[in-house]
């Protein structure tokens, strides 16, 4: 009885009190997207033959093979977006907060979007954003 006591008080010390709706949630986020698979793989139609192996193109006929090459400036392009986007989100909650965080978060806003912009000039300088 007192092994089961110390192995029970062990495991309750690794546990999180209160947390037990956001386990909840965690496992309904992981079962939701599960349950749409299973579920589209056992309703959806299983014929594969004729029309529906063709490569779909707006409405017209494909011409050639699905597989070219494009020039990797639109990779970069695209990249070049992604980074900015994703380091400009992190501005919201610091413009949220921006009265309770003081003057030593303001000086690292300007530190961090004085790197975005050197990082700006580089890609720009490097060409990343060139079209041609």
């Amino acid at each position: 009885m007192g092994g089961k006591l110390v192995i029970r008080s062990k495991l309750l010390m690794f546990s999180l009190p209160g947390y037990d709706a956001f386990l909840g949630f965690l496992l309904i986020a992981a079962a939701v997207p599960v349950l749409a698979l299973v579920t589209n793989k056992l309703i959806s139609p299983t014929s594969r033959a004729g029309e529906r192996q063709i490569t779909y193109e707006s409405g017209m006929e494909p011409i050639g093979g699905a597989w070219i090459q494009f020039n990797i400036r639109y990779y970069m392009f695209a990249l070049v977006f992604v980074i900015f986007d994703v380091e400009t989100v992190f501005l919201y909650p610091w413009a949220v907060a921006f009265h309770r965080l003081g003057l030593l978060a303001f000086i690292e806003a300007l530190v961090f979007i004085s790197i975005l912009i050197v990082a700006l000039a580089y890609a720009w300088r490097k060409g990343a954003l060139e079209w041609s």
